[in-house]
């Protein structure tokens, strides 16, 4: 296999874990993915909530979402896929860290994933918790990453929220304890369970729900974690990086009509980008 392929499945499971695994705790009062935001001087732009996942549940875009795409100048979403696999990698190896059975949990998985033993033996715990929480990728290509091959097959302009170190920064800055726990949660669960808290996920994503996407994900996630733990993720995740994110949307959509592309996680909740765009003046309104 080439090591590209592997590659591009990490940036995918990495995307969507940012809506997988860490949802804010407050509630919803909005409902819908996709929403219209109207600018004090008129300019109308677009902000969608995506799951960053392959299922062709998810990538198949109802046609307000394509219109939408097409009506704007620019694109923006989370990150651009890096250039460099050594993102990825850390200092040291997991057969050092882990204890031999949960080593043995790590090479069926990452067989299962159709990676090589030597990448899932030196890659950050944290990321291969994510990998191995999802689904094995059919294609490669998210709802981000169709997204953008749509935009730039239309002459857009397509730029990133955040910087690879700013993205990858938020958990890395997790210790090495801390990111086993993460790992070792993951390595507890059986395929199963994987399966179901995958399907019950993607129904309620299709559901557009807010409300419902939050307990589901406090309950498959944040119920495995130590309490102490889920509140730093929460915050490193969400609250700091939604802050960043409406900072750079409304920069962005001063200038042109912008269509973004960010996990469903960041739209709902008081400190959420649709209550932190409303704050900047702009009218948010769903779009059926």
């Amino acid at each position: 296999m080439r090591i590209s392929s592997v590659f591009t499945g990490l940036v995918r499971g990495l995307f969507f874990a940012l809506l997988l695994c860490f949802m804010v705790a407050a509630q919803a009062q909005d409902k819908g993915l996709l929403w219209k935001l109207e600018a004090p001087d008129g300019k109308t732009s677009y902000l969608f909530g995506t799951m960053h996942s392959d299922d062709r549940r998810v990538t198949d875009f109802p046609p307000s979402v394509m219109k939408a795409l097409l009506d704007s100048e620019v694109f923006l979403m989370e990150l651009q896929p890096p250039q460099d696999p050594s993102v990825y990698l850390m200092e040291g190896r997991l057969d050092h860290m882990l204890t031999e059975q949960e080593f043995v949990e790590v090479i069926k998985l990452a067989d299962f994933h159709s990676m090589h033993t030597d990448i899932a033996t030196t890659m950050k715990p944290w990321l291969l918790a994510v990998i191995f929480d999802l689904p094995k990728p059919q294609t490669p290509y998210s709802q981000d990453a169709m997204l953008m091959s749509l935009a730039h097959g239309k002459s857009k302009t397509v730029r990133a929220l955040e910087s690879v170190e700013e993205h990858f920064g938020v958990l890395d800055s997790f210790s090495i304890e801390d990111q086993l726990v993460m790992l070792r949660a993951v390595l507890k669960r059986s395929p199963e369970q994987r399966e179901r808290n995958f399907e019950e996920l993607v129904k309620t994503y299709l559901s557009g729900d807010l409300d419902k996407i939050i307990e589901v994900n406090a309950r498959t996630s944040g119920d495995m974690l130590p309490d102490e733990l889920w509140a730093r993720i929460l915050k490193k995740l969400l609250d700091e990086r939604n802050v960043r994110m409406a900072e750079r949307i409304v920069l962005q959509a001063n200038e042109s009509s912008v269509f973004v592309a960010v996990g469903a996680a960041h739209l709902p909740g008081e400190g959420g980008l649709l209550a932190r765009l409303r704050s900047a003046g702009y009218q948010v309104s769903p779009v059926n």
